[in-house]
């Protein structure tokens, strides 16, 4: 005979039990509440490195999660495999009244979310999904007229004027923490049982340092400087609350808040468009004949292109898993306009690489960067990477710290001139408009 009554929670990209929007709704169903993780190995076999620093904190932040659930007599169920599967072994296992989880935005996501809502329905189980990594999502900030915006500028008024304490307000989880069910779980399974090996990564704790908030405006977008909030992973696996950060913003810093609207603005690219993914947004860029020189890519790939601030946040990328913000817009523009190498190249090796990698924003950026997006630089702005080093790394710091070798005989010399290869991409870009 089953178990009593139980709702699960299925963790996602919300791995925190503070304010969590989908976990307060299911601890006050009326019924004991399974938290649970599914390791997807649907998401899992894609990943081509062993040592993905993304698998190693996701269950870091799994044991911690665990830990917490300990304090209050219950524990995290962790499965592998494919989520029908693993909720069809749960069902068979529990008297499962309800399903609830938070909303995800990104293609696979969704579809398998619709797979997921049409396997219980046909089995009585309600599956119940709310908001929780943004302020604002789907048609909550368009148009008069109901249109999604395509400019950051109008999106960003219309999501301040819309917003109020109640969009910002926390969900009180810890209130209701006797509604978990008490049992003692098997463990998390360690990076080998996943199919993984051990690997370092470096990420600062899971909450907005206000000293940063008086000169973020002034120092963000210095790389050789300890400046930004460096909370993008945990946004990005929701071991942050964006209600909380926005709250914090709010009070001390525009700028800071600014780049959290830049992220909703991409996730609302992304639901409207989501083509954007294999496509530019601009469809008449997708008329331009990239020269996609594979050494010359793998050149960019490993830091020696010869241009000191973009092999500095190559190989800044390769070791850590992070990037700055502003050299990632250098070197994304020195690859799709130096090089000609199409953006998707680009996109698709920091996705690989990126600890606090997002589908809406790496892939919003890149368009951004490459002039085939939305609201993106335009076609002929094209970095200087000598200029850009001239205003944000003016003393070498940085790119010093990453490429020791620059000014020795060891360090390769530039592998374009950059003002023939701004012509070329000119001609080029030029070319794909007039067809």
């Amino acid at each position: 005979m089953k178990e009593k009554q139980i709702s699960i929670f299925w963790f996602r990209r919300d791995l925190r039990l503070n304010d969590n929007a989908g976990l307060y709704h299911a601890l006050r169903s009326g019924c004991q509440v399974l938290p649970l993780f599914i390791f997807d190995s649907e998401i899992l076999d894609e990943l081509r490195d062993r040592k993905d620093k993304r698998v190693a904190f996701i269950r870091d932040s799994l044991v911690a999660i665990d830990k917490e659930l300990a304090a209050a007599g219950s524990a995290l169920t962790v499965l592998q495999g494919k989520p029908l599967e693993c909720l069809g072994r749960l069902i068979k296992e529990h008297r499962v009244m309800a399903v609830y989880t938070n909303h995800d935005y990104e293609p696979y996501a969704r579809e398998r979310d619709a797979r997921v809502l049409a396997y219980l329905e046909a089995r009585g189980v309600p599956f119940y999904t709310y908001k929780d990594q943004v302020i604002f999502e789907k048609d909550e900030v368009v148009k008069d007229n109901g249109e999604p915006y395509t400019v950051y500028t109008p999106y960003s008024k219309k999501w301040k004027a819309r917003l109020n304490e109640f969009f910002l307000k926390s969900y009180p989880t810890g209130k209701y923490m006797e509604a978990l069910a008490q049992y003692t779980g098997a463990g998390i399974p360690s990076l080998a049982e996943l199919g993984f090996q051990e690997t370092d990564y470096y990420v600062v704790p899971a909450k907005l340092d206000n000293s940063i908030l008086p000169g973020y405006k002034k120092n963000r977008d210095i790389p050789a400087l300890d400046s930004t909030s460096h909370l993008s992973v945990h946004l990005r696996f929701g071991t942050v609350s964006i209600r909380e950060l926005a709250r914090q913003a709010a009070g001390h810093s525009e700028d800071f808040l600014n780049e959290l609207i830049w992220r909703e603005f991409f996730q609302a690219i992304l639901w409207h468009f989501p083509r954007v993914v294999a496509h530019s947004f601009k469809e008449e860029y997708d008329n331009i004949r990239w020269r996609n020189n594979e050494q010359e890519f793998e050149r960019w790939c490993q830091g020696r292109t010869g241009f000191p601030i973009v092999d500095a946040g190559m190989r800044e990328l390769n070791e850590t898993g992070y990037m700055h913000n502003r050299v990632r817009m250098i070197v994304a523009s020195f690859l799709a306009k130096d090089l000609l190498v199409d953006w998707r190249w680009g996109e698709a090796y920091f996705a690989e690489k990126l600890l606090d990698y997002e589908l809406a924003a790496n892939n919003g950026n890149w368009q951004w960067a490459a002039g085939t997006g939305c609201d993106a630089a335009p076609y002929f702005r094209v970095f200087n990477p000598r200029l850009q080093t001239e205003k944000f790394d003016p003393e070498l710091k940085y790119i010093r710290r990453w490429v020791p070798e620059y000014d020795t005989l060891a360090y390769p010399q530039p592998m374009v001139d950059h003002a023939a290869a701004k012509d070329r991409c000119l001609a080029a870009y030029k070319e794909a408009l007039q067809k």
